[in-house]
């Protein structure tokens, strides 16, 4: 009896689980169908008719080409600056004792901040300092917004340090930069390397701050923005489908660093 209800249980859990994923996924595999259709409408082609048409085409568009240059380098810059700070608010949360509840909330907090408040906020502190919309103030809004997320990655990597680690480093005669840098680093880098790579996604695929602090040169989720507002065009489904296979690549580099950082012997 109880072998059965325990079979149904997990029957039940697994349902759920792949509609829940259908749900999530249904849309973007879609439009990644819809990016090899030869035609004009976003309908799923037939087998025998999938081309790469449209993302050969997408070296014609220069405006998405410039707007996906544009991007690249604010993640590149997001994902550099939130890895660096994140490991210093985790490496603070790891000292302090009496205060880590309230650290760790402030770090959080940007994350429960809705985007458009967010970027309104920014845009209008920005104004009213005299710094005008561009890249830097782009990169201040992702950073935001990545930041609590890389934290977090970053923190739960330090699980795997523990202090008769660096109780032993010090036996050693490792001062505290030898013991961060010869136990610590090496044991915390996949975390890094997630951090990074999640940072980067976030920064890449973020419209709602992006469309309050860009400047003249928009980032790639605003452009596409306005190109579907004025008629769709093939080359934005094939864009589309670009990114997110880019995002897909980059959440497979993500598991296989946690893989092999479950196989390293304690």
């Amino acid at each position: 009896m109880m072998g059965s209800e325990g079979t149904l249980s997990r029957a039940l859990i697994w349902t759920i689980t792949c509609f829940g994923l259908a749900v999530i996924y249904a849309p973007p595999l879609y439009l990644l169908g819809v990016s090899f259709n030869p035609a004009l409408q976003p309908a799923l082609p037939h087998v025998a008719d999938v081309t790469l048409k449209w993302y050969l085409a997408l070296a014609g568009e220069k405006q998405l080409i410039a707007a996906l240059e544009q991007s690249l380098l604010i993640a590149t810059a997001t994902a550099f600056a939130a890895t660096l700070l994140s490991l210093m608010a985790a490496l603070a949360y790891v000292e302090l004792h009496a205060r880590r509840a309230a650290w760790f909330l402030t770090v959080l907090l940007p994350m429960f901040v809705p985007g458009v408040i967010q970027g309104l906020a920014l845009s209008a502190v920005f104004q009213r300092a005299g710094i005008k919309a561009g890249l830097l103030t782009v990169i201040g809004g992702h950073l935001l917004w990545a930041l609590p997320f890389a934290f977090i990655v970053i923190l739960t990597s330090f699980g795997v340090v523990r202090r008769s680690y660096l109780m032993a480093a010090a036996d050693l005669g490792a001062n505290r930069w030898q013991q961060f840098r010869d136990v610590t680093l090496p044991l915390i880098r996949p975390g890094l390397v997630s951090a990074f790579i999640f940072s980067f996604l976030l920064s890449l695929n973020e419209f709602t701050r992006a469309f309050y602090l860009a400047g003249r040169q928009n980032t790639l989720p605003v452009v596409l923005f306005g190109k579907m507002n004025s008629g769709a065009s093939p080359t934005i489904y094939a864009m589309s489908g670009a990114i997110f296979l880019l995002s897909v690549f980059c959440v497979g580099l993500v598991l296989a660093n946690v893989l092999l950082r479950r196989r390293q012997p304690a």
